[in-house]
């Protein structure tokens, strides 16, 4: 029989699943669910630990570490593309090129990315004046409809839209930004010089299930990009 913090996990995960506890919902207090579940605060605090490692809930004291262009918050839920319209800024964004590749083409590739193909979409952002700003490889899973985008396109251009219609959607997920020196092939297509600092994102998007919906790797220019972190205690 499995431990009574596995069964409150379970218990919660499905009512997460099924929308009774929806995305952004607060959780009650330790107190109030052990009450109401019959079970201590210890077997609380283990299910909820448990949601965390499925990255259904986040408790943690930090609340959220996201990339902004120049003072925008780039962590929507629309996207970069409509953050980045929201907040007033017009940058023009060429899709170099849609493909289907293998998940050991995907770089720094999650290891519980849970599929063996997947389509990248490489996308370089340029502010008015032509400067590009930043390149990005986005993958996504090939499966259903989205196996055809190298033929088909994006949905207006936009790859939340195209999830969207896919039926997927990203409900959270992790990110990691460190300065790098921009590789050769990177620096030709953003138009620099190899070697010039420029900070790399790693994101990783997944669903309420802990699927992988969508991992994207973007080399960003450090004069435009910041690294955002808000915190405070959300339990």
């Amino acid at each position: 029989m499995n431990a009574k913090y596995q069964r409150v996990a379970s218990l919660l995960r499905e009512q997460i699943h099924v929308g009774d506890l929806s995305d952004g919902e607060k959780l009650p207090g330790e107190a109030e669910l052990a009450r109401d579940l019959g079970v201590s605060r210890g077997t609380v605090r283990q299910a909820i630990a448990e949601l965390q490692r499925q990255n259904l809930v986040d408790t943690q004291m930090g609340v959220g570490t996201f990339v902004t262009f120049d003072g925008v918050a780039l962590n929507s839920p629309l996207g970069w593309a409509q953050a980045l319209a929201i907040g007033g800024v017009d940058l023009d964004v060429t899709i170099l090129s849609i493909d289907l590749i293998s998940v050991e083409e995907i770089p720094d590739a999650p290891r519980d990315i849970g599929f063996d193909e997947a389509v990248a979409v490489r996308r370089v952002r340029r502010l008015g004046d032509g400067t590009a700003v930043s390149f990005e490889c986005a993958s996504v899973p090939a499966t259903g409809i989205l196996r055809d985008l190298p033929t088909t396109g994006l949905v207006d251009g936009s790859i939340t839209k195209t999830l969207a219609q896919a039926g997927l959607r990203a409900t959270g997920g992790d990110q990691q930004v460190s300065l790098v020196e921009l590789p050769a092939r990177e620096a030709e297509l953003l138009g620099r010089r190899e070697g010039e600092p420029f900070l790399r994102s790693v994101r990783t998007s997944r669903s309420t299930r802990g699927d992988v919906v969508e991992h994207v790797v973007s080399s960003l220019d450090p004069r435009h990009f910041r690294l955002h972190t808000t915190f405070g205690d959300r339990a």
